[in-house]
């Protein structure tokens, strides 16, 4: 019997990858079965290019036109093709920091995933663990979902939680909250991979 295809993914950032990184890395020593057809970003010189050529997987920016917390109609579209022509079966946001709707999400409807910083359905949007501290919780966590058309509004897939610590900054919180990403992203898609969470 001919070994199943594995799960083609692709990443988009707009940050330093360190997300991104721990993906790679988890498929690098074989506790990923994926395989990362491509990383996109919205930013030149962003980092998580950079950690993708690296690893000599293939990197490509995409100017994302005039707005400036989504992608203008030539950018949507530009990011679609690209993605089609690598055959992508699921696409991983990796601190993309532009809103996707209409057009891209209908493209792949339910195939779009995203970690935010909290445990959804609290302190959605910018800055998550900020609103944690202020808002005096004790734990706060990250969140894997499917993306919808609302802001942090789609299924949840997984989540892990983190203490609020009494001596934590925002700093210092977002830190371990990155951390713990980088553990739980890798096994959420492992189990997309393995068929143990079905999307759609």
């Amino acid at each position: 019997m001919s070994e199943k295809p594995r799960l083609r993914i692709g990443v988009l950032g707009s940050g330093k990858g360190s997300t991104f990184a721990a993906i790679a890395d988890a498929r690098a020593t074989g506790r990923l079965p994926v395989e990362i057809s491509l990383v996109l970003s919205d930013v030149a010189d962003a980092g998580i290019l950079e950690q993708a050529r690296r690893r000599g997987i293939p990197a490509q920016h995409i100017a994302p036109g005039d707005y400036r917390t989504k992608l203008d109609e030539n950018a949507e579209a530009a990011f679609i093709e690209t993605l089609r022509v690598a055959r992508v079966d699921l696409i991983v946001l990796a601190g993309f920091m532009r809103i996707l709707k209409g057009d891209f999400l209908r493209a792949f409807t339910n195939r779009v995933i995203n970690i935010h910083p909290s445990l959804l359905p609290s302190f959605t949007g910018l800055a998550a663990w900020k609103q944690a501290l202020e808002y005096g919780v004790k734990i706060t966590g990250c969140t894997v979902h499917l993306v919808d058309q609302g802001i942090d509004t789609g299924r949840i897939l997984g989540q892990s939680a983190v203490p609020v610590l009494p001596e934590d900054s925002p700093d210092s919180l977002r830190h371990r909250i990155q951390e713990t990403e980088q553990t739980l992203y890798p096994e959420i898609l492992r189990q997309i991979a393995l068929g143990e969470i079905k999307l759609g």
